[in-house]
């Protein structure tokens, strides 16, 4: 929570001002549509399950070739008896699971119009970029991939999106995977955000071997400038993974943050080990406690964009993700 409420009303302001600035992409036509692989794989029938693999492969082509190898880790060179048992077998084992799935996305449309409608946004700053025109639900092990985009696909996970409370993910085999910091973001509302992290890291590769550290959060800041454009409508705190009392107190303590990689001169430090600290996956900041999120650098490169770009109004955000990090962080004169 904020020290001050009154700053937080005007964080509130800015934000309510930020969506009336949002670009008008009603008119943008976006062609997308749903496929259920879950739901036609889990129905097949196992007494010729090698013929209804090769049946889905007309429906699904070059998806299922791609979930039998690379998600379900089915090996081509085994004989079709053994790979038919180990497909059974997993059918079996996650049909609680299916079944939770169904319940959950019974109606799938709100997501579908969420990502369809980051997709106008997508077109309306980078016209030239071919969408994907198909989702593809599916459901895979639950310590293996999640949301995945293909040639023409969002590929989505539904077994990472049970809710942050499902038992499934207590198991140690998956939390040894992704532990409760990351599974936490195993929700439905993230399905969207995961779609345009995808089309960013697609879009811009990231590359930032050998670089400072304050140059890697100001890449790191960039894509979540571009995911808040993409998504103008998702809560923030999502966007970098946070809960909204991680977002509100770094905020809070904005100051504080900075300190920590000026007293410390962290920024231009090129040590891999220590830049993962900051602009990683962690459960915290060890320097600034227990209750802290990690990634704290992203956070502040985020902030330093923004600064930036409350200054540079004109730079188009196909130009910003362009620009030279070292400029950025000139011309935004960051003290927070």
């Amino acid at each position: 929570m904020r020290l001050v409420r009154s700053l937080l009303l005007c964080v509130l302001f800015f934000s309510c001002s930020d969506k009336k600035n949002t670009p008008d992409v009603s008119d943008i036509k976006i062609n997308l549509s749903t496929m259920h692989f879950e739901q036609a794989f889990f129905n097949i029938d196992t007494l010729n399950t090698m013929a209804e693999m090769n049946t889905l492969s007309n429906k699904y082509p070059g998806f299922i070739q791609n979930y039998l190898l690379n998600i379900l880790n089915v090996d081509p060179k085994w004989p079709d008896s053994i790979a038919s048992n180990y497909i059974k077998g997993f059918i079996s084992a996650y049909k609680p699971i299916y079944d939770t799935s169904q319940l959950i996305f019974k109606n799938f449309s709100a997501y579908e119009n969420e990502i369809k409608t980051s997709l106008q946004y997508l077109k309306y700053y980078f016209p030239k970029y071919k969408t994907p025109q198909k989702i593809i639900t599916y459901l895979g092990p639950l310590d293996g991939y999640g949301d995945l985009i293909m040639v023409d696909a969002f590929a989505i996970g539904l077994h990472q999106h049970l809710g942050k409370d499902a038992s499934y993910y207590n198991t140690s085999i998956v939390s040894e995977t992704y532990p409760p910091y990351i599974s936490s973001r195993f929700e439905p509302s993230y399905i969207s955000i995961n779609c345009m992290k995808n089309v960013v890291l697609d879009l811009y590769p990231e590359a930032f071997e050998e670089k400072s550290l304050v140059i890697q959060m100001i890449e790191k800041g960039k894509r979540l400038y571009m995911l808040e454009m993409l998504l103008p409508e998702k809560p923030e705190h999502q966007l970098i993974g946070y809960t909204q009392k991680q977002l509100d107190d770094c905020n809070a303590n904005e100051a504080s943050i900075w300190n920590l990689f000026i007293q410390n001169n962290l920024l231009q430090s090129t040590d891999y080990n220590m830049i993962r600290n900051y602009i990683g996956d962690s459960p915290k900041t060890q320097e600034l406690g227990d209750a802290s999120p990690g990634n704290i650098g992203s956070y502040v490169g985020w902030q330093t964009v923004r600064k930036y770009m409350s200054k540079n109004s004109e730079v188009k955000l196909n130009e910003l993700m362009t620009k030279d990090a070292d400029e950025i962080l000139s011309e935004a004169k960051y003290k927070p």
